[in-house]
């Protein structure tokens, strides 16, 4: 009877904690689809140089702002966006991820950040304003820099 007993007692531990974890897995991607969601309605958003609302956005001001929507905190750059999360590979990439280019002329490392939408493609904000590209693209592929996921 103990035996039985301590068996239900660590089966019930077993339940009740993955119960848990797919809860956060699951609100981690409802998060992640109302990003996306918040992202998509800024599409046509012109481009503004240091931009952080709806009147105009720069790059990273469009991933700042939407992550803020959700709740989420980033810092203000691409470079520094570049230091959060954790690295994730290319083929990897899942709707949510940041992903990161090289657009500079004069400095080498990070000067752009999208948000991966899943399909090999991100919305961003470039100066035609904010909207949707292919990772195939010729431009943006040749600038991949890398992606992470927060």
């Amino acid at each position: 009877m103990r035996k039985w007993c301590s068996l239900l007692f660590v089966s019930m531990i077993v339940l009740f904690s993955s119960f848990f974890v797919s809860t956060s897995n699951s609100d981690a991607a409802a998060n992640k689809a109302q990003l996306i969601i918040e992202a998509k309605k800024l599409i046509g958003t012109p481009y503004q140089y240091g931009g952080t609302t709806p009147q105009g956005f720069d790059c990273s001001g469009f991933v700042y702002y939407t992550h803020k929507k959700v709740g989420v905190i980033l810092p203000r750059t691409s470079r520094e966006m570049y230091k959060e999360g954790a690295y994730v590979h290319k083929s990897q990439l899942q709707p949510g991820d940041l992903v990161f280019f090289d657009t500079s002329k004069s400095t080498k490392g990070v000067s752009h950040v999208a948000i991966y939408i899943g399909n090999n493609q991100v919305i961003h904000a470039v100066y035609r304003g904010v909207k949707i590209d292919s990772l195939n693209s010729s431009y943006w592929k040749t600038r991949y820099v890398g992606a992470k996921r927060l």
